[in-house]
């Protein structure tokens, strides 16, 4: 991969920014300002111009906010839409025209210009596949000007999933989700992730350049403690994290483990 300038900004939950190069992607960004939301919206939806594909990791709210990708279309008009193919319906009668959709089920990746996205099945909360035999939820590994980046949407860890993982090489940065799983939140439907330790051994063992705990900020209901994430990480290998702040850009140098 050749090597230049990668940034990565995170949104709060599971939303990242990340700039490859001359390349703009917007994942699993939250942009709808909902009751219940406990954190403000960093870019409001008609704000957002110039970005050159947007991810969803699955259909739920926060990850493909439908609502913004109705005027994501409009106001971005070269843009691409990246998502799990079991979720064309639902895309399309967002006004996201056939010709800009790139429905992607895992083991595949799609290519703009010299920026690779790769997905892997993710487990939210089990691990399935629609009716067509589709993953409804997905992870994703970017690829581009000599960076990798792991973006896990939302997943538990399932059997097989770090060797695939390390299939693709050295992450430079990886961005996890900690708020966990619980019997009181899945009766009320608010399905799972990993929880904090959880998350920590799976960057523990990947050794990535760059950790991130994600999905801990947005609603009450469904917390998670960035804090216990650092220090278990910290305390069982001996690895820092960052925890990041909505709109702070950091620079990532790509290639240091391949």
């Amino acid at each position: 991969m050749a090597h230049g300038k990668v940034t990565i900004t995170w949104l709060g939950q599971m939303g990242l920014m990340v700039k490859l190069g001359a390349t703009t992607l917007l994942i699993d960004y939250f942009a709808s300002d909902t009751a219940g939301r406990q954190t403000p919206v960093p870019i409001p939806a008609q704000q957002i111009r110039g970005v050159d594909c947007f991810l969803g990791t699955h259909d739920h709210l926060d990850h493909i906010d439908h609502d913004a990708w109705k005027i994501w279309a409009k106001n971005c008009p070269n843009a691409r839409f990246v998502f799990p193919s079991a979720h064309v319906q639902a895309v399309s009668e967002d006004g996201v025209p056939a010709g800009r959709q790139l429905p992607i089920d895992a083991g595949f990746h799609v290519t703009l210009g010299n920026v690779t996205i790769h997905a892997i099945p993710a487990a939210h909360e089990f691990l399935e596949k629609d009716e067509r035999g589709h993953y409804p939820c997905l992870q994703y590994i970017i690829e581009g000007e000599g960076a990798r980046i792991y973006h896990a949407g939302d997943t538990l860890r399932y059997e097989g999933m770090l060797p695939l993982l390390r299939s693709f090489g050295h992450m430079d940065a990886v961005l996890l989700p900690i708020n966990g799983r619980d019997g009181e939140r899945y009766r009320r439907d608010c399905i799972g992730n990993m929880t904090f330790q959880e998350a920590a051994d799976l960057a523990g063992e990947l050794k990535p350049g760059l950790v991130m705990p994600g999905h801990w900020d947005m609603f009450a209901d469904n917390p998670g403690d960035p804090a216990a994430f650092a220090d278990y990480l910290e305390a069982k290998y001996g690895m820092k994290c960052r925890i990041p702040r909505v709109l702070e850009a950091i620079e990532i140098t790509g290639g240091q483990g391949d």
